[in-house]
């Protein structure tokens, strides 16, 4: 069973950059594509990207451009990097592993961290 572990999450300005971590239990971490997900105030939780096993990368377009996701495989850690961040931006982000591509996580979700984005 893989467990996740955000971090990162903070207030910036707009503009600003910020960089997200997943940490993941378990030794079989390389095997599985990661994705992370946001949920604003008052929405329901949405996909944001996605990198499979193999390092490839999927974008939802509201962030296509702005933020880059990776992995270290080493680290059993997924990163989200987001720059040029935009109020609407501002919600709890967390990590997963997407069922397809685009698709809901498969895991139980954890506390994930909070990014606020606001001048």
């Amino acid at each position: 069973q893989v467990q996740l572990a955000e971090s990162g999450g903070d207030l910036v300005q707009p503009g600003g950059s910020l960089r997200l971590s997943c940490a993941a239990s378990g030794s079989i971490f390389s095997i599985y594509g990661m994705g992370w997900y946001r949920q604003a105030p008052g929405k329901q939780r949405e996909w944001v990207a996605q990198i499979s096993s193999g390092g490839g990368t999927y974008y939802a377009n509201s962030v296509k451009g702005r933020f880059t996701i990776s992995r270290d495989n080493a680290k059993n850690t997924v990163y989200l990097q987001m720059n040029s961040l935009m109020p609407e931006d501002t919600a709890v982000y967390y990590c997963n592993i997407p069922s397809r591509i685009g698709g809901a996580g498969i895991m139980s979700w954890g506390q994930g961290t909070q990014v606020t984005i606001s001048s």
